[in-house]
């Protein structure tokens, strides 16, 4: 391999462990965004100044999102084997992946939108409560729109470290950017695949950053 040229290495290696990258990302945090969505919404809800206050549920849940963060994710990835044999079938590849990338992101986008429903301006909340709001009207349409550009802010943060995550998630066998890296850079001493890995890597990043910059100050 390290005769090939930057081009050739490009098309055979890079660009298929590319879109296998951006394929679990997408995957993962989609499904992190729903379920995080609504862990986040129930953790507000159910606080002691919550729509409908539940000290129990919100304790139970509390611990459960803490606990899964804790986590560091190669531990967390190994640790839910079984689990991901159970849903997938298989233990290695991009479809098995998905399953600790998704446990691992969901959490910490529950907390984004735990923190941003947070800073919404109580006095609209009870401005809306007044007006014979529903429950589900408050948070769709107050809660959610206030909110808004904070919850993109984080969301940029978090797909960087679902990024980060699906390049650890290569290593032990899930394929993508990680995966070449690993294989074809590292353990081959191939120091041109390395460093092109990670320009693409750092490329990745600063277009997810500024997209959620650029997305922040039009919602702003």
């Amino acid at each position: 391999m390290s005769d090939y040229t930057l081009t050739e290495i490009i098309n055979m290696l890079i660009l298929p462990a590319l879109g296998e990258t951006v394929r679990m990302v997408f995957i993962s945090g989609m499904l992190g965004i729903f379920l995080g969505f609504f862990v986040g919404i129930i953790l507000v809800i159910c606080d002691d100044n919550g729509l409908q206050p539940n000290k129990f549920i919100h304790r139970v849940l509390d611990t459960v999102v803490n606990v899964i963060r804790s986590f560091p994710f190669v531990i967390l990835m190994i640790s839910i084997i079984p689990l991901t044999r159970i849903i997938t079938g298989s233990s290695i590849g991009q479809e098995a992946a998905i399953v600790p990338l998704t446990t691992a992101i969901t959490p910490f986008i529950a907390r984004i939108f735990q923190s941003s429903f947070k800073e919404v301006d109580p006095a609209l909340i009870e401005a809306a409560k007044s007006f014979g709001a529903s429950n589900k009207q408050i948070i769709f349409n107050v809660m959610l729109v206030e909110a808004l550009p904070s919850i993109i802010s984080g969301m940029s943060l978090a797909i960087i470290n679902l990024l980060g995550a699906t390049a650890m998630a290569g290593a032990i066998g899930a394929g993508g950017l990680g995966a070449v890296a690993l294989t074809h850079g590292y353990q081959n001493f191939n120091q041109k695949i390395m460093y092109s890995i990670v320009v693409v890597l750092i490329v990745l990043v600063c277009l997810i950053q500024y997209g959620g910059d650029t997305l922040y100050k039009k919602l702003k």
